[in-house]
């Protein structure tokens, strides 16, 4: 005995715009004998494959009009898909209009998004904006106990199969799971053309919708799951190596939001999320091996990248430490053979297109904290000497490379520098003066010598504590927001040694 909740396809209404595969589907639906309605292009395409099917118009008594903008909107068409087949009244209305009812309708969306991509005019994308394609899918995924929807191209296999195991029958659980998608697909498409107006309105809501996604091992420990939503291949390419964990693409977007604050050619090394280490020379191979000596036990199993290809030198002498992501935005080949000796290590090619959008958010509590990115940065024209010493041209370099590094370490954050050099930072300590007693005891532990380096901190100094103990260990320019009411004694105590004191006006806390 049948269950009631099986049903047979024996009606299907077709109006896509991508025909990618939906050969198979139709030749599929033509040997189950399924009863083929559907409108212009994709008419065009049934009969071409030799594949009787009824127009849409023929059914309705209207032609397409407004130039493509009406052609399904119609009580025939949705009448058919939204009648309820357990529902007396419906079906006497179905037979009392002759309304025939669909069992399947295939639709997909036109490109709204990648018009928006390609940056075509306001017209061309509001054009792009699907009216009947959009209703189509939500009237059918809502009487899902009676219709199957098909909202998308990708979710041609699953039908196939379906249709071949299944012969033509569906199952309730099939059904509204083809539902759950459908209603994925319009409310992906509805958040695409919300943010598009709201770029330019800024309407206090928060929608965002993102298909693509990579399944994870675990996330940030082994008893956590974890995915990854996002376009990740539109930023990298991986040729080698194993696959991507949570820690290492949180990783990963910290090297990258680093790197990018250097023209010159730099190397950073950073583990959970923070730079241990980061140079800029003339060579790739210079800057690894300055930055290497920042710190060279953390650097064991961290983040390389670099903004200059990567060369059999720098590959070599990377090649010399265990670490788990390389980055670069290209390799030559004797130093991808290199770095391939171990089949684990990943390598990534960072490509060319813009990083990632203008807003952050996190997750909190019962809700989102949503924020423009920090994209602020300093040059010498912009920094305001507040003592009588003025740093030096090596000094004023120093003090900007510093102040790279210490917007992207997290706070209370000192970084100390020299040579364009990391020689220690201090970070994520609740106390400013820990922070810089952490950066001072680290540079005297890997050898450097601080006289005549630099201090950048992310944050004023409300006290001259810092600067003193700064001054004591050898520290000869400092660099920091400024904005306390105390930044006058911070000023003097630097005036009185000799040591010289810049403010940018801009803070860079980092949480």
């Amino acid at each position: 005995m049948q269950d009631i909740n099986t049903k047979q396809i024996k009606r299907a209404l077709l109006s896509v715009y991508y025909k990618d595969n939906l050969d198979l589907i139709i030749n599929h639906l033509a040997a189950l004998n399924v009863e083929l309605y559907s409108t212009g292009g994709t008419l065009d395409f049934i009969e071409k494959l030799g594949v009787k099917a009824h127009s849409v118009e023929s059914l309705t008594g209207y032609p397409s009009i407004l130039g493509g903008r009406v052609k399904t909107l119609h009580p025939k068409v949705f009448g058919g898909i939204l009648a309820r087949r357990n529902h007396s009244d419906d079906k006497k209305q179905l037979g009392e209009y002759d309304i025939p009812p669909f069992d399947l309708v295939i639709v997909d969306l036109y490109p709204f998004e990648e018009t928006v991509a390609a940056k075509l005019s306001e017209q061309e994308i509001v054009e792009k904006i699907d009216i009947g394609g959009i209703s189509l899918i939500r009237a059918a995924a809502k009487n899902h106990e009676d219709v199957l929807i098909v909202s998308s191209r990708r979710q041609y296999g699953e039908l196939l199969a379906l249709l071949d195991t299944k012969k033509g029958e569906t199952s309730l659980a099939d059904r509204r799971r083809f539902a759950a998608m459908a209603f994925e697909t319009s409310s992906h498409y509805d958040t695409a053309i919300f943010n598009y107006f709201n770029a330019a309105e800024d309407i206090p809501a928060f929608k965002q919708s993102v298909q693509e996604h990579i399944p994870l091992r675990y996330g940030e420990n082994p008893h956590q799951q974890a995915k990854f939503y996002g376009k990740f291949a539109d930023i990298f390419d991986q040729i080698h190596g194993k696959e991507i964990s949570y820690n290492n693409l949180l990783d990963i977007d910290a090297a990258v939001n680093l790197i990018n604050e250097f023209d010159d050619t730099t190397v950073a090394v950073l583990k959970h999320n923070n730079a241990c280490g980061i140079a800029s020379r003339t060579t790739v191979k210079e800057a690894w091996d300055a930055a290497l000596a920042g710190d060279p036990q953390s650097a064991f199993g961290g983040i390389i990248i670099a903004n200059r290809k990567l060369d059999a030198a720098a590959a070599e002498a990377i090649n010399a430490i265990f670490f788990e992501v390389v980055i670069a935005p290209a390799y030559d080949d004797e130093a991808l053979a290199i770095l391939k000796q171990k089949k684990n290590r990943i390598i990534l090619v960072r490509k060319d297109n813009a990083y990632g959008g203008s807003a952050q958010f996190r997750s909190l509590l019962n809700g989102v904290l949503v924020q423009d990115k920090d994209t602020k940065k300093e040059d010498a024209a912009g920094l305001v000497p507040v003592t009588t010493k003025h740093p030096t041209t090596q000094e004023t370099e120093d003090l900007l490379f510093a102040n790279k590094i210490v917007k992207h370490t997290k706070s209370n954050a000192i970084v100390l520098a020299k040579n364009q050099q990391l020689c220690a930072s201090g970070m994520g300590q609740t106390s400013r003066i820990d922070a810089l007693n952490q950066a001072v005891e680290k540079a005297a532990r890997f050898g450097f010598d601080l006289h005549g380096a630099v201090m950048a901190s992310d944050a004023f100094f409300p006290f001259p504590d810092c600067v003193e103990i700064a001054g004591n260990a050898g520290i000869t320019a400092v660099i920091h927001p400024g904005g306390s009411i105390n930044d006058k004694l911070s000023a003097d105590y630097c005036n009185q040694h000799n040591m010289a004191m810049v403010t940018t006006g801009i803070r860079h806390f980092k949480h």
